[in-house]
């Protein structure tokens, strides 16, 4: 799979609201009220990244967790990273409920 250009990037961020292109991956940081929260949705994207085959880089700082998703095998960021993107999105709308 190709990776994307700087273009098309940046237009496909406009439907996701608070993820970034920084040093070649989509990241966005996600702010939980408890730590076990964070966790739990931790967890659950892993059950949606193993089924898509395709894993984010996953950093955890307490009530922060923050999501970096970019195609090692390509070295830059493919449409399955903006799939993955998506789905930690929809996820992400469920829980926060």
């Amino acid at each position: 799979m190709a990776t994307l250009s700087q273009d098309v990037i940046e237009s496909k961020l406009k439907e996701l609201p608070g993820w970034e292109y920084k040093d070649n991956a989509l990241k966005k940081l996600f702010r939980f009220k408890e730590f076990m929260e964070g966790l739990k949705f931790v967890n659950r994207v892993g059950e949606i990244a193993e089924a898509m085959d395709h894993h984010p880089d996953i950093y955890i700082n307490y009530t922060r967790v923050t999501f970096s998703c970019t195609t090692h095998s390509e070295h830059g960021v493919t449409e399955k990273d903006f799939k993955l993107a998506e789905e930690i999105e929809k996820l992400y709308e469920k829980v926060a409920q």
